[in-house]
């Protein structure tokens, strides 16, 4: 308890820090010299056509039409647009084909889900299927892939399983971020926004002048909310909820001494303090997944401490050198984190009522905890080596070595009092190599082929200590792994026309084994390592004269051995364990069209179905009351059989739209209309299927009207998200009442924005 009270009484240099680099960015136009006009970078270099995409999902930059794989770019104005509201990383849900993300944690720890495939695991050391890496550097913890998004040349979501080229779990794929590099032009941005309940973004990059060969630039963002949540408790501990103020700086430095040699440093920090997830006690009318009447998102009924914050650091270097006919890369990256999140898990304050519950706040028992982390640090190595000369043939291979480790604190409270009852502290040191290799050869120039092998050892080590004496110690709490994997991947373009390309690919992918330590609910659960093969086939093509995009594809995929996480339930246990497999397919497309130079029109959905596949897999119902529909398995009146029900959190449709409308000025100025949508149809959040834990399908749509002037210089813009204030249920504690949390409501603002 000291521990953490000393913990929260200090206050982060980094704040200060990444005010002082806001400030800075701030002052940069009086600095800069006169970079000239600037034009929004979306803007296609020949207004009557669609921009060239390029990306580098394959570790070097390619046409987004020449790579054999389903992959998305999100980059300038639709990035700006989407977090234009102060939101985290969630706000890429549905933007793309196939892509969820949810949290319980709030603001950190985000879940991504890729056709379907992810992990709902809640806790500090869970392994997921999807990859985030944000600057070619792997964020393995699930907390460290809620860095925000700013200053980004875009986002790649690449779907499938990429165990060849990149370093760590990615058997449903990889989210890439990229930042803006640095370079010698005198140029950056400045943005900022206010809006309903207090929020406020404020984000800005430069480019500094620096002398000889070195270039460097300066990129901050603050976000800010008021706490617009009143907790209708008198006695309640926390007053009002659901703030947050979020800061994050990168600096950069470029050396660039010749052609054949460059070396990027990268520092980053961020600066979280907050609220944690809001769990809503009783808000899901039993028997139905609809809200209780009444139901008001302003108010919460809570009788806990709320409280979240995040302190985390993070750096890289990544070195080039020419070497004639080869290319040798190495990057090195560094991450650190330190989170805290304490909440009212139960979300009531009232207990003991009858059930089925229907008022709000009411619980069958207390329940507040919280997570924290210490002693976290990620050290990566990449040793990387491409070809560099012409020709038929190109290829790359390297090695690749992980190191993480840290101590992950689960503490209980006593409601009554706010002190620690008690706590488990579970230590994990991961490491992890790996040898891996890829070959591209244009057999024709209409027809090429990649393969791709890799060679992945991974070592899990776990140890349990705990305050309680009736820890459940029946499965032991120690823990030690070690697994090997060969992985491959083979794929085929063949150019149909020079606008037209097919391709097929067949890949494999790995995660390995995955332990969760002894609670006293539960004892310590293992999972084996789970292995998938998937197949895909798709189009790529440029046609309309380049004023259309398409892409298309339809993918098949089966999960050995499928690691699964049976969260909650009547014991209130996180224990995982192994499906015999899992399976999913489905089709995926995106369409970019501009009918007239002056509207751009994207489409992009996707279908998914997938199956757990076992027979002979059964939980118990939930602890809350909740309405199965499940059967029960033969002989057992506890147990329900989960065969065949969908992956949790897998929507089988996932749809979305942007439209941009441009009016010019005789003056050369513009205004413009925005229009984005997102859809994800039903939803599982647990293992078995419930009718109250049956999320309802969610659509949120924006829209941003704004005038652009000075050759866009400068840009003023009104918008608003989630539109229609669709408000939904997106998950749920199902070991006490129907208690729930909900997405963020209608939320609307003005933006300025400007270019030097």
């Amino acid at each position: 308890m000291n521990r953490i009270a000393t913990q929260h009484a200090a206050r982060p240099a980094l704040r200060e820090a990444a005010l002082a680099v806001s400030l800075a960015v701030l002052a940069w136009p009086a600095l800069a010299q006169d970079a000239g006009s600037a034009a929004p970078k979306d803007a296609p270099k020949d207004k009557g056509q669609l921009e060239t995409v390029t990306i580098t999902a394959e570790r070097r930059i390619e046409n987004i039409k020449e790579v054999p794989n389903a992959v998305t770019k999100i980059s300038g104005e639709k990035l700006d647009v989407l977090n234009s509201s102060g939101q985290d990383v969630r706000f890429l849900s549905g933007r793309v084909p196939s892509l969820n993300i949810e949290s319980s944690f709030g603001r950190a720890f985000p879940r991504f889900y890729i056709r379907g495939y992810g992990n709902t695991d809640f806790r500090l050391n869970a392994s997921q299927p999807v990859s985030l890496v944000y600057d070619d550097v792997v964020q393995e913890n699930p907390i460290l892939k809620g860095f925000p998004a700013f200053d980004l040349a875009g986002i790649e979501v690449v779907a499938g399983p990429q165990g060849t080229l990149y370093g760590r779990n990615t058997p449903a794929g990889v989210v890439k971020f990229d930042s803006v590099k640095p370079s010698k032009r005198q140029e950056g941005y400045l943005s900022a926004s206010y809006g309903n309940y207090g929020t406020m973004n404020l984000e800005g990059a430069a480019n500094v002048p620096l002398s000889g060969d070195w270039s460097a630039r300066i990129s901050a963002q603050i976000q800010h909310r008021d706490d617009w949540v009143k907790n209708e408790v008198p006695t309640g501990k926390t007053g009002k909820l659901e703030g947050y103020d979020d800061r994050a700086i990168r600096l950069q430095a470029l050396y660039e001494p010749h052609k054949d040699f460059s070396a990027l440093f990268n520092f980053h920090g961020r600066d979280l303090k907050g609220s944690a997830r809001l769990f809503r006690a009783s808000i899901i009318k039993p028997g139905t997944n609809d809200l209780v009447d009444g139901f008001d998102p302003e108010k919460s009924y809570t009788d806990g401490v709320n409280e979240q914050s995040l302190h985390g650091t993070g750096g890289s270097a990544r070195l080039r050198w020419g070497l004639g006919s080869v290319t040798l890369h190495s990057i090195t990256g560094f991450e650190s984190v330190r989170p805290f999140s304490r909440g009212d898990v139960d979300g009531g304050y009232l207990y003991g009522g009858t059930k089925p519950f229907t008022q709000q706040g009411q619980a069958s028992f207390p329940s507040e905890s919280s997570s924290s982390m210490s002693g976290h640090r990620q050290i990566t190595q990449e040793f990387r080596l491409e070809s560099a000369t012409p020709g038929p043939l190109r290829w790359q291979g390297g090695l690749y070595f992980f190191d993480e480790r840290y101590t992950a604190r689960s503490t209980d409270y006593t409601t009554s009092t706010g002190l620690a009852a008690g706590y488990v502290d579970t230590y994990q040191k991961n490491t992890a190599w790996a040898a891996f290799g890829s070959v591209n050869y244009a057999v024709t120039s209409d027809f090429q082929v990649r393969g791709g092998l890799r060679f992945t050892h991974d070592k899990k080590d776990v140890a349990v200590t705990s305050s309680y004496a009736d820890l459940n110690t029946s499965t032991g709490v120690t823990a030690n792994t070690s697994d090997s994997k060969w992985n491959w991947d083979l794929s085929g373009t063949y150019a149909v026309t020079k606008e037209t390309n097919l391709y097929a690919r067949v890949a494999t992918g790995f995660r390995a084994s995955s332990v969760q330590g002894a609670s006293r609910f539960a004892g310590q659960s293992q999972a084996t390592p789970e292995n998938v093969t998937s197949y895909e086939i798709g189009v790529k093509s440029d046609f309309w004269d380049r004023r259309a995009r398409l892409s298309a594809s339809v993918f098949d995929y089966t999960v050995k051995d499928l690691q699964l996480t049976a969260v909650g339930g009547q014991n209130n246990a996180n224990r995982l364990l192994n499906a015999k497999k899992a399976t999913g397919n489905g089709i995926e497309l995106n369409l970019e069209v501009l009918p007239i130079d002056q509207l751009l029109i994207t489409v992009g959905g996707s279908l998914n179905n997938t199956k757990i596949r076992d027979a002979s897999l059964s939980l118990p119902a939930c602890g809350g009351g909740c309405t199965m529909t499940n059967a029960l398995m033969p002989g057992s009146t506890t147990n329900y059989s989960i065969d065949g029900n969908p992956l949790p959190n897998a929507p089988k449709w996932v749809a979305n739209l942007t439209a941009r409308y441009s009016i010019p000025t005789p003056a050369g100025n513009e205004f413009y209309i925005y229009t984005d949508w997102a859809y994800r149809s039903k939803v599982n959040f647990f293992l078995y299927e419930a009718k109250e834990f049956t999320g309802k399908s969610l659509t949120e749509g924006g829209l941003r009207v704004g005038y652009v002037w000075n050759n866009g210089k400068y840009e003023v813009a009104t918008f608003v998200r989630n539109i229609t204030n669709q408000i939904r249920v997106t998950g749920a504690i199902d070991f006490n009442n129907n208690t729930g949390f909900i997405n963020d409501p209608r939320t609307y603002g003005v933006q300025f924005k400007t270019i030097f």
